[in-house]
């Protein structure tokens, strides 16, 4: 269902925004003629804020030295642009502009190394009961298909013991 412009309250809003002020929220929906009479960016939208947080966090990283080439030789991507976009252009640029981001990087995210999470299993001997009981039972199906009934009863006493184990 879509929403009427709050200011024309003819067209269609496309530009969705909310305002805190003195502790009250406000939520607008505007379409984008109002939006600009209104001097809003309709482009600017998603990227504004994260281009402004980067290029603020360039001035302090411009006092660093750079030490890579002006652009990206694979998607020709400067600095400058990423730093008003927010974004690279190609996988290389993380090669080409490494100084930058990680003095960048530094800075948002207290380090320039990812440490992510890995799952471990609150037992990892689990994990190995599990895959042998998965094994076993396909061995004992085998075995129920082939008519080996003594094959078939071992098999079953191991899962209900592997299964039983705490």
């Amino acid at each position: 269902m879509s929403t009427p412009c709050d200011r024309c309250g003819n067209a269609e809003a496309a530009i969705h925004f909310t305002q805190i002020q003195n502790n009250e929220t406000t939520t607008r929906h505007l379409c984008e003629a109002c939006a600009a009479a209104l001097g809003l960016d309709p482009g600017a939208g998603a990227t504004a804020p994260l281009a402004d947080f980067l290029a603020q966090m360039g001035k302090a990283v411009a006092g660093e030295t750079v030490t890579t080439a002006g652009t990206c030789p694979a998607c020709g991507l400067s600095l400058a642009d990423f730093k008003r976009t927010g974004r690279l252009g190609c996988a290389r640029c993380w090669a080409v502009f490494e100084p930058s981001l990680k003095g960048l990087l530094r800075k948002l995210h207290g380090g320039t190394q990812h440490v992510g999470k890995v799952y471990l299993p609150a037992d990892p001997t689990a994990v190995d009961r599990t895959a042998r009981v998965t094994s076993l039972r396909r061995s004992l199906q085998r075995a129920v298909d082939e008519e080996d009934f003594e094959r078939a009863a071992a098999l079953r006493d191991q899962i209900r013991r592997l299964e039983t184990q705490v």
